[in-house]
């Protein structure tokens, strides 16, 4: 049974893994928001391998099938002269910027794991289980230490950006 968990586990990051790279590195942005989409599954079937049935179900409901259709109402919302220009050239000095900030933020990931004991922390807690009703709370509740708040927050930010895109493509087709 543990093998298989393993085998499913590997399967599943190849395929978010890849589909990350894969929708990063496309040139094309509908087939950029269908890797999402698979990423998205990927996180929901990692959920679903650890028995976290309702943050799976929330997964492919909320983000797979909410926010990966609204990404293509908006791309489909700009035009098609707009998003022709859109393919770029990697250039020397971009990529060296982009690996420089990739190993600035891993470095303070990793500083922060270390600084912190979270490694330490999971190793020790590897045994116990947090009941889904705690899980629940935290992601619903407005208290310290839970998530309603920031999840709100994102999603407004979420649908600001949208809008401006948007109408910034909507003043090019009037010029």
């Amino acid at each position: 049974m543990i093998m298989a968990n393993i085998v499913v586990f590997c399967i599943l990051a190849v395929v978010i893994l890849g589909s990350a790279v894969l929708s990063v590195m496309t040139k094309r942005i509908m087939r950029a928001a269908t890797f999402l989409l698979f990423v998205l599954f990927g996180v929901a079937g990692i959920y679903f391998l650890l028995d976290y049935t309702f943050l799976g179900a929330a997964q492919i409901s909320i983000y797979a099938g909410g926010i990966t259709m609204m990404y293509i109402f908006a791309i489909n919302l700009v035009s098609k002269n707009t998003l022709q220009g859109l393919v770029e050239r990697f250039k020397g000095t971009r990529v060296a910027g982009g690996i420089l900030i990739t190993l600035v933020g891993l470095a303070t990931v990793v500083v922060v794991l270390l600084k912190n004991h979270f490694i330490d922390m999971s190793a020790s807690m590897a045994d116990t289980e947090v009941p889904m009703k705690t899980i629940g709370s935290a992601l619903v509740g407005s208290e310290k230490y839970q998530y309603v708040l920031p999840f709100e927050f994102i999603s407004v930010f979420l649908l600001a950006c949208i809008i401006g895109g948007v109408m910034i493509a909507r003043k090019e087709d009037k010029k």
